[in-house]
C-alpha cells in the first residue's frame, strides 16, 4: 500500500520575510489577518509565476489538467530558528487537558511535538507554552517568543483632484522576528517530475520571492529573501508489530478527486469556504466562485494515497479558466483518536 510522500521527492523551502506579510481573512476586514498562507493562494502565485516565465502552458497541463500533478505545494507554516511548526493532526490534538498548558489554544506545533504523538510519548508540560500572539506551542524557556506577530500599520489615501481629501486607514499584518519566517513543502510526483520540473520551480519561487507574497504587494510586503531548500523527511511513526490502519494528515488544503476513494464516515476532519479574486490581464479582481475545501491538519481515511484535484473556480463567461489547487499533500500517520 502506497501512502503519501513515499514515491515522492520533497523539499522544505524556507522564506525569510524582509518586511510584513499579509494574508488576507475571508470576510475582506482589513483590521484581520489570517495566519496561514494557504496551498490554493500559493498555487496561483506560482502560475502567475510559470506565466511570466512563458511557461504557462506546459506548467498547467502538468499539474491543473493532469491525471496525477507532477507538483504539489503544502500550505506555509511559520519557523523560528531550527524550529519548524506545522498545524497537527486533527485525530492527535489537543493532547489530554493540561493544568499549565492551555494546548487547544495552539494553532501551530513544533514537529518535534508532533513526533513524539506518533510515538505515542507524553508532552511535558513544563517544557512548553503557547504563544497568544502566534497560536505556536513555543519551549517554555523562549519567553514567549513566538515567531511573528499581529500587528496593525496605517497609511493614508490622498485624492488626486483634492488634495484636503485624505483618508487613512489601518491594515493588518505579521511581522516576524529574527531568524524565523514561513516553510512550505515542493512535492514533486516522482525523480521525472523533479528533473523537469525542479529548475522552473526554483525559478518562479525567486520571483516571487522578489515581487511578494500575499496582500499590499505594492507596499513592498510579502517579499523575502531568497528561498531557502532542503530535503522534507516528515515524522514518522515507529514500526509496530501488529497491523495498525493507517491515516492521511494533510499539509495543504484538498479537493477530493474523482479517483480518491475517502471514507468520510471516518477521520478527523473540517472544511473551509475559499473564496478570492482574479488577478487575470483579461479580466482583474473579479471574485472567483466560492469552493468547500478540507483544511490543513484534517485526518482522512483513504484506501489509496490521496491525489486531490483541481478545480476551475472562474465566473461564468470569463474568458480562460482559472484554477484553485486542492491537490494533496499529506504525511501517513497512525488511525487513532486523542483521549
Amino acid at each position: 500500500m502506497s501512502f503519501g510522500m513515499s514515491q515522492a521527492t520533497s523539499f522544505a523551502v524556507r522564506f525569510r520575510p524582509m518586511g510584513p506579510w499579509r494574508f488576507g481573512p475571508d470576510s475582506g476586514a482589513r483590521d484581520r489577518v489570517d495566519l496561514i498562507y494557504h496551498s490554493d493562494a500559493f498555487y496561483s502565485a506560482v502560475c502567475s509565476a510559470m506565466s511570466q516565465l512563458g511557461l504557462a502552458d506546459a506548467w498547467l497541463e502538468a499539474t491543473a489538467t493532469a491525471s496525477s500533478p507532477a507538483v504539489r505545494f503544502s500550505s506555509f507554516f511559520p519557523f523560528i530558528g531550527d524550529t519548524m511548526f506545522v498545524v497537527p493532526p486533527r485525530s492527535l490534538w489537543p493532547p489530554p487537558e493540561s493544568t499549565k498548558v492551555r494546548y487547544k489554544g495552539a494553532h501551530f506545533v513544533p514537529l518535534p511535538v508532533i513526533q513524539a504523538l506518533l510515538s505515542d510519548q507524553a508532552i511535558d508540560d513544563d517544557r512548553w507554552a503557547v504563544d497568544g500572539e502566534s497560536e505556536c506551542l513555543t519551549p517554555s524557556g523562549s519567553h514567549g517568543r513566538g515567531p511573528f506577530r499581529v500587528a496593525l500599520r496605517s497609511s493614508a489615501g490622498v485624492d488626486r483632484l483634492h488634495h484636503a481629501g485624505v483618508e487613512v486607514h489601518s491594515t493588518a499584518c505579521l511581522e516576524f522576528a529574527r531568524d524565523a519566517g514561513l516553510w512550505t513543502i515542493v512535492q514533486f510526483a516522482d525523480s521525472d517530475a523533479a528533473v523537469k520540473w525542479e529548475a522552473p520551480v526554483r525559478s518562479a519561487l525567486l520571483l516571487l520571492a522578489d515581487s511578494g507574497l500575499g496582500g499590499e504587494r505594492s507596499r513592498g510586503w510579502g517579499r523575502s529573501e531568497a528561498p531557502e531548500w532542503q530535503p522534507w523527511t516528515p515524522p514518522q511513526a515507529p514500526a509496530l508489530e501488529q497491523p495498525i490502519e493507517r491515516a492521511h494528515w494533510l499539509l495543504s488544503l484538498y479537493t477530493p478527486s474523482e479517483n480518491d476513494s475517502v471514507d468520510w464516515k471516518r477521520g478527523s476532519y473540517i472544511t473551509v469556504s475559499r473564496r478570492g479574486r482574479i488577478e487575470s490581464r483579461a479580466r482583474w479582481g473579479e471574485p472567483k466562485q466560492p469552493t468547500n475545501m478540507i483544511a490543513e491538519g484534517s485526518v482522512l481515511l483513504a484506501a489509496n494515497e490521496l491525489l486531490g484535484a483541481a478545480s476551475n473556480v472562474a465566473p461564468a463567461g470569463f474568458p480562460h479558466p482559472v484554477y484553485r489547487s486542492g491537490f494533496a499533500v499529506t504525511v501517513p500517520i497512525p488511525w487513532r483518536v486523542a483521549a
